[in-house]
C-alpha cells in the first residue's frame, strides 16, 4: 500500500518540478522600463535631457494634467533638440544618469 502512494504522488512531484523550469538570466532580471519624451537639451558630450509627459487623473476635479519629468540619459545616437526618442532603463551611468536612449523615433523637423 505504501507503494502505491508513492506512485501516485511521484508523477505530481514531477509536473511541479517540469512546471517551473530555471529561467535564463536575462527574463530574471525583469523587463526594463522605456519611456518615450523629446530630447529638450543636447548641449553635454554624449548626455541628452529627455522631457516626458505624462497624463494623472486630478482627484478633486476629476480632469486629467499634464504632469513632466525630465531624464538624463546616454546618446551614442547623436539626437538633437526636437527629437522624439526612446530611452529604457540602464545601470547607473554618473551620479544622476540612469537611462539610454535607444532609437531615435523621429527627427526634428528643421
Amino acid at each position: 500500500m505504501a507503494e502505491e502512494e508513492k506512485q501516485a504522488d511521484t508523477p505530481e512531484v514531477a509536473a511541479a518540478s517540469e512546471a517551473a523550469p530555471e529561467m535564463p538570466k536575462a527574463a530574471r532580471r525583469g523587463r526594463r522600463v522605456q519611456k518615450v519624451g523629446i530630447v529638450a537639451s543636447d548641449k553635454m558630450q554624449k548626455t541628452v535631457l529627455v522631457r516626458v509627459d505624462r497624463l494623472v487623473l486630478h482627484r478633486k476635479y476629476r480632469r486629467y494634467v499634464r504632469r513632466t519629468s525630465q531624464f538624463m540619459a546616454h546618446d551614442e545616437m547623436g539626437s538633437t533638440i526636437g527629437d522624439k526618442v526612446r530611452i529604457v532603463e540602464t545601470r547607473p551611468l554618473s551620479a544622476r544618469k540612469r537611462w539610454r536612449v535607444v532609437e531615435i523615433l523621429q527627427k526634428a523637423a528643421k
